[in-house]
């Protein structure tokens, strides 16, 4: 059994920002995917997806149901490689 979810999702800037109805068996890696997709991100950085709201990052195989409450705030954060 599934449910719906509605969030937020923004870069990590804060320049894009998406109010989404997802359902609950979609995962992290899903999310990041589209975000790249839909939002022309650059293919070729790594990123991770970080519920704001409580601060905690979710893995790309969790699945929302897991991770998020309706109303939070999903930020989509390049992980950055130093050198």
């Amino acid at each position: 059994m599934s449910s719906e979810l509605s969030l937020i999702v923004r870069t990590a800037d804060q320049t894009r920002r998406a109010e989404l109805s997802l359902d609950g068996t979609s995962t992290g890696a899903d999310i990041l995917q589209a975000a790249v997709d839909n939002w022309a991100l650059p293919a070729d950085t790594d990123y991770t997806l970080v519920n704001a709201t409580t601060g905690k990052a979710l893995t790309p195989g969790e699945s929302l149901a897991h991770a998020v409450r309706p109303g939070d705030v999903l930020e989509v954060q390049p992980v950055l490689v130093a050198g």
